[in-house]
């Protein structure tokens, strides 16, 4: 049963969420301090960790840069609906995807189904190896190395970069890449949610340049197969 936990400092809001995703089969904890929810975290066995913007002791945006400092963890922001600047902050620090207050739980219960889809590992009959001059991504383990190091993804970077990846040399849209990262077209932010998540992909790949922009295009894999 995945385990969800929920930092949010409204107390009304757990119990119903809980009983919702219960009927589902997720098992969702609530929080409503950041002390709190970072204790829990630590101890480990939870699938996915869902945010509030605004918080006591710490924002939500300290609160997910602390936990992406830690932990690959999944992580959806909710965020003041009409708020595009809470949504961009989110993704730069990390996020995996936001979600607009006030929400339907089946909207919630979509975006983490889709997050978990791309977690949990493909089935292996045999080890899927993309291999790339000074990059490695192993589709099954969900692992990449450039050279000798290990790189330390989110699971929205990994399906970013095995996306682009698994078809060298072909343009994706940004609409594409929305639809297919999160299973809905472009809303709210549009295009900048992937410019930031390419972003982010691109800073942990250094000094491999190997994700190219085309401009009013869209961006594709330039990595040279070995």
């Amino acid at each position: 049963m995945p385990r969800l936990l929920l930092i949010d400092d409204d107390e009304q809001l757990g119990p119903p969420l809980a009983a919702y995703f219960k009927r589902f089969d997720f098992e969702l904890q609530h929080a409503t301090r950041p002390s709190e929810g970072l204790k829990r975290l630590r101890a480990g066995g939870f699938d996915v960790a869902i945010l509030d913007v605004m918080l006591p002791e710490m924002d939500g945006f300290a609160l997910c840069r602390t936990i992406r400092g830690e932990s690959a963890i999944p992580i959806i922001m909710l965020t003041a609906r009409g708020d595009v600047m809470d949504r961009v902050v989110g993704l730069e620090l990390g996020a995996d995807d936001y979600l607009p207050k006030p929400f339907e739980p089946r909207e919630l219960l979509a975006r983490i189904q889709t997050i978990l889809r791309r977690v949990v590992p493909a089935a292996a009959n045999g080890v899927r190896l993309l291999r790339f001059e000074g990059l490695a991504i192993d589709l099954d383990r969900r692992t990449v190395h450039r050279g000798d190091a290990a790189v330390e993804l989110t699971s929205t970077e990994f399906e970013l970069l095995a996306l682009l990846a698994g078809a060298p040399h072909k343009v994706f849209s940004r609409d594409d890449i929305l639809e297919r990262l999160r299973g809905h077209s472009a809303e709210d932010i549009h295009s900048r949610a992937v410019d930031i998540l390419v972003s982010r992909l691109r800073r942990k790949l250094e000094p491999l340049d190997c994700i190219h922009t085309l401009r009013n295009v869209g961006y594709t894999f330039a990595g040279v197969r070995v």
